[in-house]
């Protein structure tokens, strides 16, 4: 029983075409190196999205659990905008219970993303070694990676994503399906990236095409 149970779990993380799609209106953008689904709606719509920890063009990518859910990334943008990660940050200056806790989270979170990366067959990623995501072990800056996180691990592992999930369920709560018209569901899936999104918890440089450095004479040709 425990193997068809364990079974399943793992057949209902691998992302299926219509995943991908939904994924893909979910974010207004053509998705990328997703390998898995962590966490899904009631209905069965994604949460979460696993990302590969390299992706296809080399980069090496450190934020493995994506929020996707427009309604998820709403509220927890309430949230930031409120000036929770402030709290947040002094609850962990104050806090030795607290932040042991959260530096558990962020041992889990690279487990996670080992785990992931031997799946997907990608394996180890040196240049993220050690780097987990939304400023753990010791900073609050991205409540989204949290989130994400909490979504994906279950309860009891991520204490601040728990602690932001506890604060959004005035407009999401586990139980219910909010993907009534989140999401464009009309028309083909974008094919194009005309968002301005930014990865969750990292720079916008990651995941760039590095700049093409042009020569003085090919610069002086141009003008």
């Amino acid at each position: 029983m425990e193997h068809n149970t364990a079974a399943a779990r793992d057949e209902s993380r691998q992302p299926s075409a219509h995943d991908l799609e939904v994924l893909s209106r979910q974010l207004g953008r053509p998705i990328r190196d997703v390998v898995e689904i962590p966490a899904r709606c009631v209905c069965g719509n994604p949460l979460v999205a696993a990302t590969a920890p390299r992706l296809s063009n080399g980069t090496p990518f450190p934020t493995t659990f994506y929020l996707t859910h427009p309604v998820i990334t709403s509220a927890v943008s309430r949230l930031e905008a409120a000036g929770v990660m402030n709290e947040m940050n002094e609850q962990l200056a104050g806090d030795e219970e607290l932040s042991a806790a959260y530096r558990a989270a962020h041992e889990d979170y690279l487990a996670a993303r080992d785990a992931i990366g031997e799946r997907s067959g990608i394996g180890a990623v040196p240049e993220i070694d050690g780097i987990s995501a939304g400023g753990m072990p010791t900073r609050v800056k991205c409540l989204h990676v949290l989130v994400g996180h909490s979504l994906a691990a279950g309860p009891g592992v991520n204490p601040l994503g728990d602690q932001a999930l506890a604060g959004i369920t005035e407009w999401w709560t586990a139980d219910r399906c909010y993907c009534d018209g989140a999401w464009d569901t009309t028309g083909e899936a974008p094919s194009r990236d005309l968002s301005r999104h930014g990865p969750q918890g990292l720079p916008d440089i990651v995941g760039r095409p590095a700049p093409v450095r042009k020569s003085a004479d090919t610069a002086g040709a141009a003008e």
